[in-house]
């Protein structure tokens, strides 16, 4: 293996563990807005704060995170149907993350018809998505 190779794949494995810490805490801040009083409007709006800038902080994670896959794979041929099955995964984190971006709007815009309990589920499915990702590429089952 070569060290630009092992580099890459260093700086992947740090930009992706890191959107994920936002992507497991942006829904925990969700089912915290699910429960606010509605006469709290400090409350609410310190948690949107608090979301909006953490939305907009794992965006620019995710950036560098998925170029450097592009990289691992197109630059150093990394093959396998896991790999298949591990990008069909991960098309489903970016369409998880531009979700949480929908959510948000309707926070903002005192659009939320999800319960508490609604988001409880989601914020799993991101917990999930990780699990499965690095199961397919370490195990590489395929």
């Amino acid at each position: 293996m070569s060290t630009t190779y092992l580099w890459v794949k260093a700086l992947h494995i740090v930009f992706v563990a890191s959107w994920f810490a936002g992507l497991f805490y942006l829904p925990r801040l969700f089912v915290n807005l699910a429960t606010v009083p509605a006469d709290s409007h400090a409350e609410r709006e310190r948690l949107l704060l608090m979301a909006r800038k953490l939305y907009r902080f794992m965006s620019l994670l995710m950036v560098p995170a998925v170029l450097l896959g592009l990289w691992l794979w197109l630059g150093f041929h990394v093959s396998g149907g896991w790999l298949h099955a591990k990008l069909a995964l991960v098309v489903g984190v970016i369409g998880y993350h531009h979700f949480c971006r929908r959510l948000l709007r309707d926070f903002e815009r005192l659009a939320n018809r999800r319960s508490e309990r609604w988001f409880r589920l989601f914020n799993e499915t991101s917990v999930l998505l990780f699990v499965a990702i690095v199961v397919l590429v370490v195990v590489k089952p395929f």
